[in-house]
């Protein structure tokens, strides 16, 4: 299998290269030159796979020619090692909880994947690979964890001064060790602005190794297809016209989940919920992309006003809005709605959502009522409720509980480095800590 940037002004590559680069050498994100996909036996079958087993079946269809049966297998066993529970909240409406992983967010199954995968393949490699991480939150303390401690990876985290969650902030900067976490005076998409620019500064990639552990790279795209298989699987083939809700900032968990449907998911339709950084869905409305200065929300890991994934759902629909909808239709909501929703869910059913899973539920509850037919819903809780506690807990009260993880990670010192929004002077930073 090849790999091709959505740029299409670099050559085609290998998984290899791909993930080493993240980004495509013209600025593209890489897809596959085909999609593999599953016979309707093996769908059928899904309900009696563990886990590990579907995620193994999904990457081999991406790795096989590059990677061991045996290897895989390790990579898989050493990552994968939680699972993605379906809870009914109501009729027909289920919660794919997604957040049991050590760093309690969905980013966990990408992190720890791309974080193994990307291990066999610096083996070879002449100098040190860094892995650069723009965050706004769960991605950067997925990475830091999933990296910790890997020989020849040195990971450096860029997050938004004062626009992550106290907790967030706390798991991604009190590691050390081969993780340098840089505290950005921006937004997130500042931060990954300057990702993107010294993934393709010529001096920068004359004198390092660099990468992307964002969703930008395919390693961290692949192993977020394995839950949607794992998620339908659940359902124990009792449901009718499936809906998925995709709580949505830089649309990474949305492309993982077209692709799951390329590959022969039964998804009708995917509702893409965001907050009130809503390009997507006012794209979906009138036809027109256009980005704008993202906007600090409670839900801040969709505080994203140009999601990069976007240039790939572009590429899997052929760059057509009509096709984009057949599949695609969007929703957004204000921190008001979220506060609303996490207390109605909490006293009608007990769940207490985070305000990502309370967008997706919105999405997916509004899209159920008005559709013309009887349907199955499933949405994404992306990450534990007292991951977000200032929020959440003036809402539930003492029934939210601090899981012991979050806890020792409070209680440690915070290390980071405070940086303007400077490229130059990010790439100075950059450069003295790897010859530091």
């Amino acid at each position: 299998m090849k790999w091709y940037s959505t740029n299409h002004k670099s050559p085609l590559t290998s998984l290899h290269d791909a993930v080493l680069q993240g980004l495509a050498p013209d600025g593209g994100l890489y897809l596959p030159t085909e999609i593999p996909s599953f016979s309707l036996n093996f769908i059928e079958h899904l309900h009696s796979m563990s886990i590990q087993e579907i995620a193994f079946e999904v990457a081999r269809q991406f790795t096989k020619q590059e990677i061991t049966k045996a290897t895989l297998e390790e990579i898989i066993d050493c990552a994968i090692t939680f699972d993605a529970p379906l809870a009914k909240i109501e009729d027909e409406v289920y919660s794919l909880e997604l957040f049991h992983g050590p760093t309690l967010a969905f980013k966990d199954f990408g992190a720890r994947f791309m974080a193994r995968l990307t291990a066999q393949f610096v083996q070879n490699l002449d100098r040190e690979l860094t892995v650069l991480v723009a965050t706004s939150g769960d991605t950067g303390s997925a990475v830091a964890h999933g990296f910790m401690d890997i020989d020849g990876i040195r990971v450096v985290l860029l997050y938004p001064s004062g626009r992550v969650s106290k907790i967030q902030e706390q798991q991604l900067t009190t590691l050390g060790g081969n993780v340098t976490a840089v505290e950005l005076d921006g937004t997130f998409d500042d931060c990954q602005k300057l990702v993107k620019q010294a993934a393709t500064n010529s001096e920068v990639l004359k004198k390092l190794n660099l990468t992307s552990a964002n969703s930008i790279n395919i390693a961290r795209l692949i192993p977020q297809i394995f839950y949607y298989f794992r998620g339908v699987g659940q359902l124990q083939q009792e449901f009718r016209d499936l809906v998925i809700s995709v709580p949505s900032g830089n649309f990474g968990n949305l492309t993982a989940g077209i692709l799951a449907k390329k590959m022969g998911l039964p998804i009708q339709k995917f509702i893409a919920a965001t907050n009130i950084n809503d390009i997507v869905p006012k794209y979906l409305e009138s036809g027109i992309y256009e980005p704008k200065p993202s906007i600090e929300t409670i839900a801040n890991a969709m505080d994203v006003g140009n999601p990069s994934n976007f240039s790939r759902i572009l590429e899997l629909y052929d760059h057509s809005v009509d096709k984009i909808r057949k599949d695609i239709c969007g929703a957004h909501f204000t921190d008001d709605q979220i506060r609303d929703t996490i207390h109605e869910v909490f006293e009608a059913t007990g769940t207490i959502l985070d305000p990502h899973g309370a967008i997706g539920y919105m999405g997916l509850i509004n899209f159920i009522k008005n559709s013309s037919i009887p349907r199955t819903g499933i949405f994404l809780a992306t990450a534990h409720p007292a991951k977000f506690w200032d929020h959440v807990y003036p809402i539930v009260g003492d029934q939210l509980q601090m899981p012991d993880s979050l806890q020792q990670a409070l209680d440690k010192e915070k290390q980071s480095i405070l940086m303007e929004n400077d490229f130059e002077q990010f790439k100075e930073l950059l450069l003295n800590l790897i010859y530091s």
